[in-house]
């Protein structure tokens, strides 16, 4: 597909993307570049690149396709330190929660010779680092792209045909909007976790221990949300403050419990059947069936 990839930073998502080039041959040379010299020296072990170093300009010399894998708050950094080694119709790409910050950062870095796809797979766990990634991680999810209105289509079909072969599912959009929907669906929830769980840590140590001890689904799938990199998820209410603080607006509004309960749980059932698939939701019923009729027998 490509002759030269290079992945820049190699946390879950860049080392997820790299197992998947090794595996299914994306690329005849793939380059892990992370300034963390003991990184590269797990990259080496674990196998997945075919070289791996902590210098950004060797990293990226001729290389055809150049993923970024970094924080957002890291992106204008990177862009400016790679620009005068990218080589004329470099693809850059990369896999930031937040999209307008990042072609804003990049943007004024990169060369007119170079190609620029902003993207955000959405995927992940709360693990990090190059031991933690897998190359089942994206199949079925969505890729989106926010490409700049005059990215070439072929540079936009070689990013799509890319993560295709990692199992997802691409969609284009508006780098704008993706910032708001994902504000909604990702961005706010994480930041009511870490609120939620940093109010539980900060109760007395009696009351903690009980609160661990008693927790139900809901709350561990909170401490899970909570326990995600800290330093990647300021970087992303940083960067995407004002889609963050419009939605987290609007959830405040409509908070209170006592409006409207019944429409309230109505709407409520209604997002769950549609975010979760039908086979999913039925299988869980399911089980929870069973579930309650062994305690009551």
């Amino acid at each position: 597909m490509f002759k030269k990839i290079s992945i820049i930073g190699l946390g879950l998502i860049g080392s997820s993307l790299a197992r998947i080039t090794m595996n299914k041959q994306l690329a005849e040379t793939l380059v892990a570049v992370d300034i963390n010299p003991k990184v590269c020296d797990k990259v080496r072990e674990l196998g997945i690149a075919h070289e791996a170093t902590t210098s950004l300009s060797e990293g990226v010399k001729n290389s055809d396709l150049v993923i970024l894998c970094v924080p957002v708050g890291a992106m204008g950094l990177i862009g400016e330190a790679i620009a005068p080694f990218l080589k004329d119709k470099a693809i850059v790409t990369d896999v930031g929660s937040v999209k307008q910050a990042v072609i804003d950062a990049l943007k004024p870095h990169l060369p007119q010779t170079v190609e620029l796809v902003p993207g955000h797979p959405i995927a992940g766990t709360e693990h990090s680092g190059p031991e933690s990634g897998f190359p089942e991680l994206f199949e079925g999810r969505w890729t989106i792209l926010t490409p700049l209105h005059n990215t070439s289509v072929e540079a936009i079909d070689k990013v799509s045909a890319f993560w295709q072969e990692c199992g997802a599912k691409i969609e284009i959009m508006e780098a704008a909007h993706h910032d708001l929907i994902l504000g909604i669906t990702s961005h706010l929830p994480h930041l009511i976790a870490y609120t939620i769980v940093g109010t539980a840590d900060n109760l007395e140590d009696d009351i903690k221990s009980e609160v661990i001890k008693y927790s139900a689904s809901g709350f561990r799938g909170f401490t899970r949300i909570a326990a995600s990199d800290p330093t990647m998820w300021r970087d992303v209410f940083l960067n995407n403050k004002r889609a963050v603080l419009e939605i987290l607006q609007r959830f405040s509004e409509d908070s209170p419990p006592c409006k409207k309960p019944s429409v309230r749980v109505t709407a409520m059932r209604c997002l769950r059947r549609s975010a979760v698939p039908a086979r999913s939701e039925n299988r869980l019923w399911r089980w929870g069936r069973r579930g309650i009729r062994h305690r009551s027998g």
